[in-house]
């Protein structure tokens, strides 16, 4: 089978994956925003999460001879390594639940803000277990000053979004004021519903905002809540952050799972029976992941939280509006997630969750598509780029402190 074993592969498996795990939250919050239902679209979006995964242990995992050391994936389906493939569905579970949490903290506290948060919570819990899990191969003296970059992310980010919860509220407050002396916008609320075509020209280009309100503006606010399928006005700031909090807390757990399922570092395997190799541990990872989340969105869909819309099976299989991108947010996940552990394995998973820069990318398109922060006070903008920076200090910090598997 292919495995990483340099140190530059295994930085290249990293940027790769850190631009691919950046962007498919963009298309998830392009579409809640235009109105579909985010049970649909996790239901979507878990199908070819799956097929990623099943597609890279049958191409990376069967490559080359197989041997009792290194056995290849279709071997190791039929040997005793339960213990390995519970902690591999163990962390299937976690992120499984970590994501689904995010597409509803996406709608409350915006790509930026959830992307940072969560995931630094992921590199202070994650990082500090997985070093030790690795046998200390990532050099101490640069990693944690990295994971104390992470913690600052954290409380600039909650600072951020308060900042930014303010601005908007101003904007609106200033906006109902001016209707009331009939300065305000006509027709804010009177628009048509945006018509899901993949390959429509503006599809990604105006933020899910069918009458070009500019944004940033009071207008443009409610005609996103017009449209989007979570309401999110006059809801406590607390929920979204909630909700932030739980998801970087489970995504904190998935990584050192995978490490014990790939690394048996506790030695519960018998004696002979060799380590579950990348591929056939991300199979039961994803696996796993896919069951948990079909339970949960299929009892989402006539159950629905955070006041959701309800809806049915049979809705969902009619549901063709969007189905392209939920799709295509799975496929990049699923490779993004197999070359996060890909370089993992070679150069030690404290280091792998460099890949948790994955914000700056979200932030990217959270400013260009969604029109995150435009027109927001001095203030905002001087606490987000606090934050950017610290965050891509600390990415730059954690990749440096990696190490080599021996």
């Amino acid at each position: 089978m292919y495995m990483v074993e340099s140190k530059g592969g295994a930085i290249a498996c990293m940027l790769v994956s850190l631009v691919l795990l950046g962007t498919w939250p963009a298309l998830l919050t392009l579409l809640e925003r235009r109105g579909r239902l985010p049970q649909h679209t996790y239901l979507d979006y878990t199908i070819t999460n799956l097929l990623a995964a099943v597609i890279v242990a049958l191409t990376f995992g069967q490559f080359g001879p197989s041997t009792p050391e290194m056995p290849d994936f279709l071997t190791q389906l039929s040997q005793d390594n339960w213990p390995s493939v519970l902690f591999a569905m163990a962390g299937g579970m976690v992120l499984c639940l970590g994501n689904l949490s995010t597409q509803y903290a996406w709608a409350f506290v915006g790509l930026s803000v959830t992307g940072v948060v969560s995931a630094s919570i992921t590199v202070v819990i994650g990082t500090t277990l997985n070093y030790y899990l690795d046998d200390k191969i990532n050099k101490a003296e640069i990693l944690f000053p990295g994971v104390g970059c992470f913690l600052i992310a954290v409380c600039l980010g909650s600072v951020v979004h308060s900042s930014n919860n303010a601005d908007n509220k101003t904007k609106l407050d200033n906006y109902s004021n001016d209707c009331k002396d009939g300065v305000g916008t006509n027709g804010v609320s009177s628009f048509k519903q945006t018509n899901f075509n993949p390959g429509s020209k503006n599809d990604l280009e105006d933020g899910g905002a069918p009458e070009k309100a500019k944004f940033g503006t009071a207008a443009f606010l409610i005609e996103v809540e017009n449209t989007r399928a979570i309401k999110v006005f006059g809801k406590s700031t607390f929920i979204g952050l909630g909700i932030t909090f739980f998801a970087g807390i489970c995504f904190s757990m998935f990584s050192p799972a995978f490490n014990l399922a790939t690394n048996d570092q506790w030695h519960t395997l018998k004696d002979g029976v060799p380590h579950l190799t990348v591929y056939t541990t991300f199979f039961y990872f994803s696996s796993f992941c896919f069951v948990i989340a079909m339970v949960l969105n299929l009892t989402f869909l006539y159950y629905p939280i955070l006041n959701a819309p309800k809806s049915s099976f049979k809705a969902y299989l009619n549901d063709w509006n969007g189905r392209g991108w939920a799709l295509l947010a799975g496929l990049l996940c699923g490779l993004g997630n197999a070359l996060q552990f890909m370089g993992g394995q070679a150069a030690g998973y404290a280091a792998a969750d460099a890949v948790q820069a994955l914000p700056l990318v979200s932030t990217f398109w959270g400013v260009i598509l969604f029109g995150e922060y435009r027109r927001s006070s001095r203030k905002t903008y001087t606490l987000l780029a606090g934050m950017l920076f610290m965050f891509t200090v600390a990415v730059a910090i954690l990749m440096a402190s990696s190490g080599h598997r021996k």
